[in-house]
């Protein structure tokens, strides 16, 4: 099965900025190179705080409870986008197609369209439990509430690193040796 990267790296991404906020817009852009966006975006001075709502609504989606909320949720960003898919190849990428409006340019709306397709993307080519918060947060006094963004083969990664990971087995270690002690 042929995946589309578009959903991959746009919710790769919107996971980056969520787990770690760019301090300006300057580290907003630089994120965005970072995961392969070559377009110059439109300079405005509240790009910044409207790029964060951006990722604040996106989060909504990730925390939705249920699948249900999860696509009303999705649709509900996915409507505020006003743009519509559409072929390009820039007059030397070759082409590809953009969900994004040629005639704006403002980094939160490009991102609001590209995260919130890209999201629908992965959620339905992948599964739509494939996008959570860590579950190492879920343990009560771990404090991470990191996004993943599942993108593996087998569809279970539960953990935003290895880390976490790590320390999620030795608490279930300890649990065990504790309870087989008693």
């Amino acid at each position: 099965m042929h995946l589309n990267p578009y959903g991959e790296y746009a919710v790769l991404m919107a996971a980056s900025l969520a787990n770690d906020w760019p301090e300006d817009r300057a580290g907003i852009e630089a994120r965005t190179r970072e995961f392969g966006m070559t377009m110059d975006f439109g300079e405005s001075p509240d790009d910044h705080r409207r790029t964060r709502l951006v990722i604040d609504e996106w989060l909504r989606v990730v925390d939705a409870p249920e699948p249900a909320a999860r696509a009303r949720l999705l649709n509900d960003l996915m409507a505020q986008a006003t743009a519509y898919p559409r072929l390009t190849d820039h007059g030397r990428e070759g082409w590809h197609i953009h969900y994004r409006d040629d005639t704006n340019d403002s980094l939160p709306d490009v991102l609001r369209a590209v995260i919130s397709v890209g999201t629908a993307l992965h959620l339905t080519t992948r599964g739509i439990h494939r996008l959570s918060r860590c579950a190492a947060g879920q343990v009560e006094g771990d404090p991470c509430t990191a996004v993943v963004a599942d993108v593996t083969r087998n569809g279970r990664q539960r953990y935003c690193s290895v880390r976490c990971a790590n320390r999620a087995a030795v608490r279930r270690h300890r649990a065990r040796r504790s309870m087989t002690a008693h």
